[in-house]
């Protein structure tokens, strides 16, 4: 989505069974779609949640199978949580930003800055003795959707693989790109001219991440059971060889560290 469309659709798709690991999640949207009558054309963009990408790539872990670490225990009294999450937390992350009660936030081994690594217990079989990660690399995770819904469906698409994220500077989560194939993460306008014909400075903008942001509302965030949203006016199709990871702010350059 490089310019301003006419028209920008989103097409909430419910029928997705849980998935379990080892699913052929590719088959299962496929599935889901046509049971909607959502037959993706050139150009849709097809944004799945991240969560059932995890349970896809078998990234649930059983917390009676973690063993905290000294530093996991010590983290954990600070932040009022249990140990072995804490643990897979430290597992998860590059580094660890702040810790306050309640809360970690950490960088992610993807890069993402986000809390508690992206760790969930919600919405999972036993979730009280069971955590589920992000995907490993969720623009690989992305491809590989992309690569099979388009062999399947015919037509060019794009993949977004969202989460709900936390910002720095405002309360509450925003839908976010964690992973993208076919989508542009940022179109750069700088050097373009204004309505006056000034040269723009810094302008870019977060095409993924807005499409993400859009596409989590329809999903919703509680027993909405519905991980699967088709966009249609994303003009999906070269993505310059851009991934999620484009987006990432380089670390000399975050104020908020």
């Amino acid at each position: 989505m490089t310019g301003n469309p006419q028209t920008l659709e989103f097409i909430r798709i419910s029928g997705v069974p849980l998935v379990e690991p080892g699913a052929d999640l590719a088959g299962l949207i496929q599935a889901a779609l046509r049971a909607a009558g959502a037959i993706p054309v050139a150009g849709d963009v097809i944004a799945v949640a991240q969560k059932i990408v995890s349970k896809a790539e078998g990234r649930s872990v059983r917390l009676a199978s973690v063993e905290p670490s000294p530093r996991a225990h010590e983290i954990a009294a600070q932040a009022n949580k249990d140990p072995r999450v804490v643990e897979l937390i430290l597992r998860e992350s590059r580094a660890v930003i702040r810790v306050s009660p309640g809360v970690i936030i950490t960088e992610h081994n993807t890069g993402v800055i986000l809390a508690n690594a992206g760790i969930d217990r919600s919405n999972l079989k036993g979730s009280d003795e069971a955590a589920l990660l992000l995907p490993k690399d969720p623009d690989a995770s992305a491809a590989r959707l992309r690569n099979q819904l388009q062999h399947d469906f015919g037509v060019r698409l794009g993949v977004i693989v969202t989460d709900s994220i936390g910002r720095p500077w405002r309360l509450g989560t925003v839908g976010t790109a964690i992973g993208c194939a076919g989508v542009l993460a940022l179109n750069d306008l700088r050097g373009q001219k204004d309505l006056f014909g000034r040269q723009l400075q810094v302008s870019e903008v977060a095409v993924a991440d807005s499409l993400a942001a859009a596409a989590v509302l329809m999903m919703g965030e509680a027993a909405e059971g519905t991980p699967l949203v088709l966009i249609r006016g994303g003009s999906a199709g070269d993505d310059r060889g851009q991934t999620a990871r484009t987006a990432l702010r380089p670390p000399g350059e975050d104020l908020f560290r």
